[in-house]
């Protein structure tokens, strides 16, 4: 007979065989039911304890995954309005904002400026200069009309002996970049 079911006829009825042994009852009935007790209790102690070692030592692996996103350009806006560009005018100012497409804030470094060309025949990039630094070196926040840069100007190029008729009032194509 096992350990478990004999201490629960021992518990139950003060012995493992019902009176069909009386000198094994004899025996069995020595112990009280007060020491049957703490031996099963010391007993299920000894068991739970193997089992409660055998959880905390238990080992395991797995994997998993996980993926980068990519970001979407930002938007370089011109805030300042540049007006009466002509031979012999200082340089204008060129300043603005970003618009920034994604949902959590992009790094700029700077912003560049390139004159493009011009709306009038006979008159082209070569009429302007862009001068100056962009820097910006800081985060751009998401959303629209952020951050700010400024720091460029641009200039109309006084062409001596040149007439420069044509880029009278010329629209400046100006393209902007970021990095």
């Amino acid at each position: 007979m096992s350990l478990i079911p004999a201490l629960s006829m021992l518990l139950v009825h003060g012995s493992t065989n019902f009176g069909h042994n009386r000198k094994q009852g004899a025996l069995m009935r020595r112990f009280s039911r007060k020491t049957v007790v703490i031996a099963a209790g010391i007993f299920v102690l000894i068991v739970g304890a193997g089992v409660a070692y055998a959880y905390w030592t238990n080992t395991g692996s797995g994997t998993g995954e996980a993926t980068t996103g990519t970001n979407d350009s930002v938007v370089i806006n011109q805030t300042s309005t540049v007006t009466g560009l002509a031979p012999g005018v200082p340089a204008q100012v060129l300043s603005g904002n970003f618009d920034n497409p994604n949902d959590s804030p992009v790094f700029v470094t700077e912003v560049t400026a390139t004159v493009t060309g011009t709306d009038q025949d006979g008159c082209d990039a070569t009429d302007y200069t862009i001068g100056g630094s962009a820097p910006v070196n800081a985060q751009v926040p998401a959303g629209g009309g952020v951050g700010s840069w400024s720091g460029l100007t641009i200039q109309f190029n006084n062409k001596a002996g040149a007439n420069q008729d044509a880029c009278k009032n010329a629209v400046v194509a100006i393209a902007y970049a970021a990095n």
